[in-house]
C-alpha cells in the first residue's frame, strides 16, 4: 500500500514521519524501515516515526532508528513530531504526548518551526575514566576534547560504542569542545542505531549540557547554547547539585518535503 510521509529536520537531524492515527500500519518490518531511511535506496533519514493516538494524551510517538529497530528516546525527533502534530492540526501551541521514556511536554512557536521540548529528569551521572556517562532518554558518553572540527568522530566514536563495555547495549558518543565565541559548546555525536555521525543529537546535546554543569560545578537555573554540525540548539534546566530537573531541549524543527512511499 502507498502511505503519505513527511520529511522533517531539526538542526540537520532528519526524520520520516507518518500519520498513523487511523492505525493503518499495524507493524513495521525492520528491513523495510532501514530501506526507507537509506540515503541511496530510500527516502533518507536518521530515523522514522509514527504519530499514533494515545488515550489521555495528544498522541504517542513511536520511533525507529535508521537501522530499522525501535529506538530509545530521540530528542530532535521529539521536537520534529511536535511540529508535525501542529501541521496536522492535532495541537496548537502546547502538547503533552507519550514516548518510549514516558510523558513529554512541549511548546511550539506560532510559525510551527521552533520547539521547546521537556526531557526526563536526570539524577545519575557516572564517570568512565575522564568521560561522563548518563541517560537522558537514551544512553550517552560525553568526553571533552580539543580541535573537534578536525577529529575523526566516526572512527573514535565507533571504537567507544563497540568496546567491550558498551558493545552489547550500545551507547551514543559525544565529543565536546568549549566554544570560543559563546558561553556554550561545540558538539559532534556518533549515534548508535544510525551507527554513524549525525548532524545533531537532541538527547546527546542534553547530556552534554548536564555533564558540563556537573563538570564545572555550576548550580541553579542554567541555559547552555550548543552548536552542532546542523545548526544551533539550546538546553535550559535546573541543577541543585544532585538532580537535574525542568530540562528543556530547544531548537528548530522544519518540514523539508512530503510524498508517498510504498509499504
Amino acid at each position: 500500500m502507498h502511505i503519505k510521509f513527511f520529511k522533517y529536520q531539526g538542526a540537520g537531524n532528519d526524520f520520516v514521519l507518518i500519520d498513523n492515527r487511523e492505525a493503518t500500519i499495524k507493524s513495521l518490518d525492520n528491513k523495510l524501515v532501514a530501506q526507507i531511511c537509506d540515503r541511496r535506496f530510500g527516502i533518507g533519514a536518521d530515523g522514522l516515526m509514527l504519530l499514533q493516538t494515545e488515550p489521555g494524551y495528544d498522541f504517542r510517538m513511536i520511533y525507529y532508528n535508521a537501522d530499522g529497530k525501535e529506538g530509545s528516546m530521540c530528542g530532535n525527533g521529539g521536537r520534529c513530531i511536535v511540529a508535525f502534530a501542529k501541521h496536522l492540526g492535532v495541537i496548537t501551541d502546547t502538547t503533552t504526548f507519550q514516548a518510549v521514556d514516558g510523558v513529554h511536554y512541549a511548546k511550539i512557536s506560532a510559525e510551527g518551526d521552533w520547539v521547546s521540548l521537556q526531557m526526563i529528569d536526570v539524577e545519575v551521572i557516572e564517570k568512565d575514566n575522564d568521560a561522563y556517562v548518563l541517560n537522558t532518554g537514551s544512553p550517552h558518553y560525553v568526553k571533552l576534547t580539543t580541535n573537534l572540527e578536525a577529529k575523526n568522530v566516526y572512527n573514535e566514536g565507533y571504537a567507544i560504542r563497540n568496546n567491550t563495555k558498551y558493545k552489547t547495549e550500545g551507547i551514543n558518543v559525544n565529543f565536546v569542545e568549549k566554544s570560543k565565541e559563546t558561553e556554550g559548546y561545540f558538539v559532534r555525536t556518533f549515534e548508535r542505531g544510525v551507527e554513524n555521525e549525525t548532524y545533531a543529537c537532541g538527547t546527546g546535546v542534553t547530556a552534554v549540557a548536564l555533564a558540563m554543569a556537573k563538570h564545572n560545578k555550576t548550580f541553579g537555573t542554567i541555559s547552555t547554547p550548543i552548536k552542532v554540525l546542523g545548526g544551533d540548539l539550546n538546553i535550559r534546566f535546573n541543577f541543585d547539585g544532585k538532580k537535574f530537573s525542568n530540562i528543556f531541549l530547544e531548537g528548530p524543527a522544519k518540514l523539508v518535503f512530503e510524498g508517498e512511499v510504498e509499504l
